[in-house]
């Protein structure tokens, strides 16, 4: 059985955006198709009329510095974003959750936007990005539009996206002097297993002081989620032996983790936050000297 009749390989964006709202059935937009295409194979997607292969538009596959920010198109591989010298630089936790995306397999053909897309509470390229102050830029037929990250997304597996809109790319911040990152992850022990919890990390010192700070937490709450009440704790405070567990005593009150049958208890996930807490601010704390 044909999964779809027609295939199309726009090469701009507008041109993508007309094949989605134009067509003669229903229109999906397909990048990686890692996640799409078995669903259309397995039943659990209504059936598609056309596909619209984004990898052909070169501004949703770019990875470039666009002034002060960071520019990645939805379209681009995780594994390039991985490979990248400048994420490495400007956005460490993104390569280091990137690069616990599935397998190698899978992250040459997924991209950033479809792992943002799916509106995951615990995504884990999802997850840094939210700490890292990330943009979403979002194109229709009546014009385009930036967004930060977290509004983005309505609830689990759910985003305010309609059906004839796109996730172009990304913006992120570039990193400056005395600003560092990083990302931390519980996963079982097999290897594409999904997380059990994952934390990502971004701050800004001044000798002992925290000057700035950003914490995403996975699964935090239905949808991905920032732990501001922390952060606030946090900001300004000089780092002493009793930074870090009040710290995590604030993250504690705020955070609303749930049971998955699947993955963990909210007991269990409660019992490791702390370890990820403290690796990936003693991590992102050395890397900002």
């Amino acid at each position: 059985m044909k999964l779809w009749k027609e295939y199309l390989r726009p090469t701009t964006v507008t041109d993508a955006l007309s094949a989605l709202a134009t067509g003669p059935g229903p229109a999906m937009p397909i990048a990686g198709g890692t996640d799409l295409m078995l669903d259309l194979q397995q039943g659990r997607h209504d059936p598609v009329h056309t596909l619209v292969d984004l990898t052909f538009i070169p501004e949703m596959t770019a990875l470039e510095v666009r002034g002060d920010e960071l520019f990645i198109g939805a379209a681009k591989p995780v594994s390039k974003v991985v490979e990248s010298d400048l994420v490495l630089r400007h956005a460490q936790a993104l390569v280091e959750s990137a690069g616990l995306i599935a397998g190698p397999q899978v992250r040459n053909a997924a991209t950033l936007g479809g792992n943002v897309a799916h509106a995951l509470p615990a995504a884990d390229g999802t997850i840094s990005l939210v700490a890292l102050d990330t943009r979403v830029e979002i194109a229709s037929l009546s014009g385009r539009r930036q967004i930060p990250i977290r509004e983005l997304f309505a609830g689990p597996g759910k985003s305010i996206l309609s059906g004839q809109e796109l996730i172009v790319g990304f913006t992120l911040p570039l990193c400056a002097p005395h600003q560092a990152s990083a990302f931390r992850r519980i996963m079982r022990a097999q290897g594409i297993a999904l997380p059990i919890l994952n934390l990502a990390l971004w701050l800004e010192r001044e000798g002992d002081i925290i000057r700035q700070i950003r914490i995403a937490v996975g699964p935090g709450g239905p949808t991905p989620w920032r732990a501001h009440a922390t952060e606030e704790f946090l900001c300004g405070r000089k780092l002493d032996a009793e930074t870090l567990p009040l710290a995590l005593q604030t993250l504690l009150d705020e955070v609303r983790f749930r049971t998955s049958p699947q993955r963990a208890t909210a007991e269990y996930r409660r019992e490791l936050v702390g370890t990820l807490l403290k690796d990936a601010f003693e991590t992102a704390w050395e890397r900002a000297k």
